[in-house]
């Protein structure tokens, strides 16, 4: 049955992998630099948007949304803020978005801050083209397929590259399953990178955004299609810059070439996945995140090198690439060099603090946790190597042993 499944998968894939270069793949209009989240206003005005809709979390709203709301003002822009996201956004956050954006007569959105505000601002965006839509018919590839209103997105944190890809990803808080809708409407039409916004970041979470940045450079990377020479360059690119700037950013928050440098390697991380997709790491961390509410960019840099490792000789060859073009390693064999990134990668989180495993996961919630791995998964990633519900069990318990 597996390799049935395993064909079905693998065929799956390939079709997809024709359609999707007939798609219109774009990124954000990018802002970069200093002090760029001034210039908002101006990208509201070319698209006569009167009133925004303004989404943060609630340190956000008390630190940085008040920059905007200032530039606003001074364009005689009007706004409402919804500033109650917190980790791991959920239907019913989505929900009351969409009803303040509506009730309001807002025009556009403006989301500030890390992966889960500008999330659920994606999901409330698509339950406003979509007002009699649950958020759970929309999970999936290609469900929301309307144009949202302006969305301009600024992130506080480098790392989830919310920014630039088709995701929005929302936990549902009665079953607290975790799914994604995912639909080329959704990428914002502006992204904003400003380094001063993230210069007071705590070092953890500077540490662990820039693992999850990592994640999505390295599995858009391994993957085995739907790659271009773009997504290839760009992934390169975000890998090379994590490398060089992330412990340096955690280090000194106000080294700001870092700080720039970061952002633009997420960003460029952001749109390698979105067009290239990710893999079971992505898979199983979204499970640690519905059930534990487990900080997403913790959770993927915890399971990174384990999936890696447990991938093997499937993915030697590119990780080799990887350690040569980050200078871990230029000499040996493949499998040398693979084994001296991941390495690396578990080097790095020690020297950030970042723990080894989680051991907070429980046995009875480890077949919930593979069914919705392996259904995230299956088939939409083109991940190296299939898991079953064994294999990912052993995965998982490995995440628990090695805490």
């Amino acid at each position: 049955m597996d390799s049935i499944k395993k064909a079905y998968y693998r065929t799956f894939q390939a079709v997809f992998n024709v359609g999707a270069r007939l798609l219109y793949w774009r990124k954000p209009i990018t802002v970069t630099g200093e002090n760029t989240l001034a210039t908002v206003p101006e990208l509201f005005k070319k698209h006569n948007v009167k009133k925004v809709m303004i989404v943060t979390g609630r340190t956000v709203g008390r630190t940085i949304a008040p920059i905007a709301k200032e530039a606003l003002d001074k364009a005689g822009i009007a706004y409402e803020h919804y500033s109650d996201v917190a980790a791991n956004p959920t239907v019913k956050v989505v929900n009351e978005i969409q009803k303040m954006y509506l009730d309001t007569g807002c025009e556009g959105f403006l989301a500030i801050g890390g992966g889960s505000p500008m999330d659920a601002a994606k999901g409330a965006a698509a339950r406003v083209v979509h007002p009699n839509t649950p958020v759970n018919k929309m999970a999936g590839l290609l469900k929301v397929l309307h144009k949202i209103p302006t969305f301009v997105a600024v992130p506080t944190t480098a790392g989830t590259g919310s920014e630039t890809t088709i995701a929005a990803v929302i936990t549902d808080q009665e079953t607290h399953h975790k799914y994604a809708l995912m639909d080329l409407c959704l990428v914002p039409k502006y992204a904003i990178l400003d380094p001063t916004l993230t210069r007071d970041l705590p070092p953890k979470t500077t540490s662990t955004t820039g693992m999850d940045a990592l994640t999505h450079a390295v599995e858009a990377y391994i993957c085995w299609t739907y790659n271009t020479k773009e997504t290839i360059r760009l992934a390169e690119e975000a890998t090379v810059a994590i490398f060089k700037y992330l412990e340096r950013a955690y280090r000194d928050g106000n080294d700001m070439e870092a700080r720039q440098e970061m952002l633009t390697a997420s960003f460029k991380a952001g749109f390698a996945f979105t067009r290239a997709g990710v893999g079971n790491v992505h898979a199983i961390a979204h499970t640690l995140g519905g059930l534990y509410n487990t900080p997403h960019g913790l959770a993927n840099a915890v399971i990174l090198p384990i999936v890696l490792e447990d991938y093997g000789e499937a993915v030697y060859e590119k990780l080799a690439h990887l350690a040569e073009l980050t200078g871990v390693m230029t000499s040996g064999s493949d499998e040398a060099k693979a084994k001296a990134f991941i390495a690396e990668i578990r080097a790095m989180n020690n020297r950030m603090g970042i723990p080894t495993g989680f051991d907070n996961i429980k046995e009875e919630d480890i077949p919930m946790m593979c069914k919705w791995a392996l259904a995230e998964a299956n088939p939409v990633y083109p991940v190296p190597v299939v898991y079953n519900t064994e294999r990912c069990t052993k995965v998982i318990h490995r995440i628990i042993n090695e805490a």
